[in-house]
């Protein structure tokens, strides 16, 4: 009998699960998994992590509930997207670095294939009055989603009326001032400190995974399994990691900046990702009004609208919702003719790229770099009074960007235009749909955009 299969004994009320644990898992085993994830990764970072359970915790058993849910906690504590990070952990804790770049690729890399197409799509034939009018009705809806992204959000992370007012001001200081995302960040942070120092106990409101309670059979990496020598914290690893993370980064945007300046629109795009892909703490949705401020309202690589139907077909496609920078960079690409006016889909294609590069490419490093400090103390996480803090200022910045989506749906020609009843009223069946029948995402998309359809028949 296999080490790897030798039986475990276990308490009478569990004896329903298999008492074998499974065979180890090739590489080209976990590719194969890893690749069909990518495919199938919809439901943003809940569905996606409730997929990865189903799949590696109850079905395959390649890893016990608790430490999965160890391993997402600390990438709950990072910025940047954490479905795609916890299938970097994985990978990376099963099959060494490789498996890591493997899996948090291949989470990514559909999403991206199908967005640069659709992208494409939209500018080449979006003045069509059939895709006009799905638009037209999908938009209302995403302004539904991300005020109703707030409120969910909110639910969870306003606990006490001192957090409450931290999100109030941060909506404030953002729809009165325009204050930068950055700024606002780093002022919740410091209240954080603050809060942390002298009222503890408003701060420790921490993530509300819990503890593992489930046991679905012996694991192949089980709570009692020792780390593996890759994972295990040495400073020759940390240090390799960084600086192999800082030429990759470096080393691309050196190459932009030698060719196009760095005042060209490439270069640009990979520094303001970058610090995007650093400030994404609390999810996509919070970094979409730090995306709005640079792309639309600085930069105008895309106007308001654009990157409200750029939010639509993020949400309906797999992989991370933050994968909706994929569309900004396709429309930027296209807009500013990087590579020329005679090369558009390219511009697009290269600028895309080279945004979800940028933006993903710390991701990888924050895992492989920190995972074996994780690894060697099976603690409990905890969040911080800073970034609790941070998660607060971050509904009220959501909050605001729901605010500018309605602005400019409902009155698409400013205040002083005629107001769009129609739009209203397909953005509160939406709510309804979201807030009182629980029914997801996509559905919704779809069902506006038809409404949409139907209404571009009817006028024509």
């Amino acid at each position: 009998m296999k080490p790897s299969e030798q039986p475990v004994t276990r308490p009478l009320h569990q004896n329903s699960y298999p008492l074998i644990r499974p065979e180890q898992v090739s590489f080209w085993e976990a590719f194969r998994f890893w690749l069909k994830l990518g495919f199938i990764s919809f439901g943003g970072p809940a569905g996606q992590i409730a997929i990865m359970h189903q799949e590696l915790v109850e079905k395959r058993r390649w890893i016990s509930e608790q430490r999965f849910l160890h391993a997402m906690n600390y990438c709950m504590l990072l910025p940047g997207p954490e479905a795609q990070q916890l299938a970097v952990y994985l990978g990376w804790l099963m099959h060494r670095n490789w498996g890591g770049i493997v899996a948090g690729s291949l989470f990514v890399l559909p999403s991206l294939f199908l967005l640069i197409l659709l992208s494409w799509i939209y500018l080449a034939f979006g003045h069509i009055p059939a895709i006009a009018g799905v638009l037209y009705g999908i938009k209302p809806a995403v302004t539904a989603i991300v005020l109703f992204a707030a409120y969910r959000i909110g639910s969870r992370a306003l606990k006490n009326w001192l957090l409450w007012i931290i999100a109030a001001l941060a909506f404030l200081v953002i729809f009165i001032f325009d204050t930068p995302f950055p700024l606002i960040v780093i002022i919740a942070a410091g209240l954080g400190v603050l809060g942390g120092t002298f009222l503890p106990q408003k701060f420790t409101v921490g993530g509300g995974h819990g503890a593992a309670k489930h046991s679905y059979g012996p694991a192949l990496i089980d709570d009692d399994t020792p780390t593996p020598p890759h994972a295990l914290f040495s400073w020759t690893g940390l240090i390799k990691v960084t600086l192999v993370g800082l030429t990759l980064w470096g080393g691309v945007i050196g190459f932009l900046c030698a060719r196009y300046g760095w005042e060209g629109a490439l270069t640009q795009m990979a520094w303001f990702f970058t610090k995007a892909a650093l400030l994404t703490f609390g999810g996509a949705y919070a970094v979409l009004p730090y995306v709005y401020q640079g792309a639309v309202e600085h930069f105008h690589w895309l106007s308001p609208h654009q990157m409200i139907d750029g939010l639509a077909l993020g949400e309906t496609t797999p992989g991370p919702l933050i994968m909706v920078v994929t569309f900004v960079g396709f429309v930027a690409g296209w807009v500013k003719e990087v590579l020329g006016s005679e090369q558009l889909f390219l511009s697009g294609a290269v600028a895309a790229i080279v945004v979800t590069y940028f933006t993903f490419l710390p991701s990888f490093l924050f895992i492989l770099a920190g995972g074996p400090l994780v690894e060697s103390t099976h603690g409990k996480l905890k969040f911080t009074a800073p970034l609790t803090s941070i998660t607060a200022s971050v509904v009220g910045v959501i909050l605001n960007l729901a605010v500018f989506f309605a602005w400019h749906v409902f009155w698409p020609q400013g205040f002083n235009g005629h107001f769009d009843s129609i739009s209203t009223l397909i953005s509160l069946c939406a709510l309804l749909a979201l807030f009182r029948y629980k029914i997801g995402v996509i559905p919704i998309i779809a069902a506006c955009g038809g409404i949409g359809l139907l209404l571009s028949v009817i006028k024509v």
